[in-house]
């Protein structure tokens, strides 16, 4: 039934278009016969080709020749309406500019006038055959079910351009809370064999849970009966969230319970290739800076330039993370479970500077050359910060599908600095999932210009 569909809109296209040539071809005959002098005739048919390709130009844009069961009469009228006022606004205001390319001023009029003259009467002719196309791709649909699940459906079907379903009603084949039109439901699954045999029924949409297995069967029994398609639209969302992934293994079919974005191979490739480019440019361009930061380091006071402590990375795994010392040397004790606070004394008049413009964070690219960390991502937390998130957050380890960040979307909302409070925890975590639920390279150039843009950036820093 798909590929039948398909070869009507392909028929209902070519109609459209071969229409479109012969309107435009008789009314250009017709002005040159009427009104052209012999010694332009090479140029009007010159205007004349260049005129053809500029409408099917404005028409493919237009989608003119992609044919929609779901489109109005209305709908493609205004987009004919526009391609032609485009059309004659873009024509005269060439000669106008162009005057000695123009051909016979009435030769334009008459080409011009003539294309609604001709088409609108051509319209009506083919709108009969058009309309019985698609009557006969048209499938006259039940949905069994009447909750939510088909709910969705029926929203589905009405959002997509290619659909040619006409809802004749829904089945109640359960207990459940009605989110559809009262008036639509046409009965239950006690009547819905008398239903078939009185009714023309193409296709039944089964929108059930996945845990009433006999009533499906029952409707795919009656549906078989009587000779009619049925499709399974099996509530899925309703257990698994909108995040899942039909995979197949031989001859299974699994569910990938969470799919991310970066789960795709090209995706993770596009982030890669991303990272490294962006890191080694950056780390090349702020040499000079990194350079003087490390000797003002060494000159304000004594250890190391670099505070390196280890932290939860991509699927749990532990790696050393590269910043600049910002405080003095006497975290010995505390087991590096000791928190940065405001006014910590421990912090030096150097480092306070750093943190201020998060310029100690600068050699994490470091180890995003080393494939510890991407650019863009969740903050990587302590071992001890992480076993206290996921006491108090369900999914909170669901952020470790991707690598660390540098900066995050959690970061550039405000949600950056302490942790203490259930709100603190909860809002971190919300925001670091949305991240790994809706990446894109987009979305990681957003949050870098709004790292180094936005007010919220800096929010809680110190």
């Amino acid at each position: 039934m798909e590929k039948v569909m398909i070869k009507s809109r392909q028929i209902i296209n070519s109609v459209y278009f071969g229409r479109d040539i012969f309107v435009l071809f008789l009314s250009f005959l017709i002005s040159v016969y009427l009104f052209s002098d012999k010694k332009y005739v090479e140029l009007e048919w010159i205007l004349f080709g260049t005129l053809i390709f500029l409408w099917f130009l404005l028409g493919y844009w237009k989608n003119l020749y992609n044919a929609s069961s779901v489109d109005s009469s209305n709908s493609r009228v205004f987009k004919y309406a526009q391609t032609y006022i485009i059309l004659v606004g873009f024509t005269f205001l060439f000669f106008w500019v162009f005057d000695s390319l123009a051909p016979s001023r009435n030769v334009l009029i008459a080409f011009t006038l003539g294309i609604p003259v001709i088409g609108i009467p051509l319209n009506f002719l083919l709108s009969r055959f058009v309309e019985t196309i698609v009557d006969a791709q048209t499938k006259n649909t039940l949905i069994a079910g009447i909750g939510s699940s088909a709910n969705n459906v029926v929203s589905q079907l009405q959002t997509n351009r290619n659909s040619s379903h006409s809802i004749k009603g829904f089945i109640k084949c359960k207990e459940e809370d009605c989110f559809v039109e009262q008036n639509k439901i046409i009965g239950d699954l006690d009547g819905i064999n008398q239903y078939l045999m009185s009714n023309r029924v193409d296709e039944i949409i089964v929108a059930l849970p996945i845990k009433v297995p006999k009533k499906v069967k029952r409707l795919i029994n009656a549906a078989d009966y009587h000779g009619i398609r049925v499709k399974y639209v099996p509530d899925f969302q309703g257990v698994f969230g909108q995040s899942y992934k039909l995979r197949r293994y031989g001859s299974l079919d699994a569910i990938n319970v969470r799919h991310v974005p970066l789960d795709n191979q090209l995706a993770s490739v596009a982030k890669f290739i991303f990272d490294k480019i962006f890191s080694s440019s950056a780390l090349i361009l702020l040499f000079p800076v990194l350079a003087l930061i490390a000797v003002l380091i060494k000159l304000e006071s004594s250890g190391p330039v670099f505070y390196c402590p280890i932290r939860v990375g991509k699927g749990g795994r532990p790696f050393r993370l590269y910043k600049f010392r910002s405080m003095s040397v006497c975290d010995s004790t505390s087991g590096g479970k000791l928190s940065t606070k405001a006014g910590d004394e421990r912090i030096t008049r150097f480092g306070r500077l750093l943190r201020k413009y998060s310029l100690d964070e600068l050699p994490q690219f470091i180890n995003v050359m080393l494939g510890d960390m991407s650019v863009v991502g969740p903050r990587p937390h302590r071992s001890y910060l992480n076993h206290q998130f996921q006491a108090s957050e369900d999914k909170y380890m669901i952020r470790h599908y991707c690598k660390p960040g540098i900066t995050g979307w959690a970061q550039v909302n405000g949600w950056r600095g302490p942790t203490e409070t259930k709100e603190q925890k909860s809002q971190r975590t919300k925001h670091d999932l949305w991240y790994v639920e809706n990446w894109s390279l987009l979305l990681d150039f957003k949050i870098i210009y709004l790292t180094v843009f936005g007010k919220k950036t800096h929010n809680s820093v110190f």
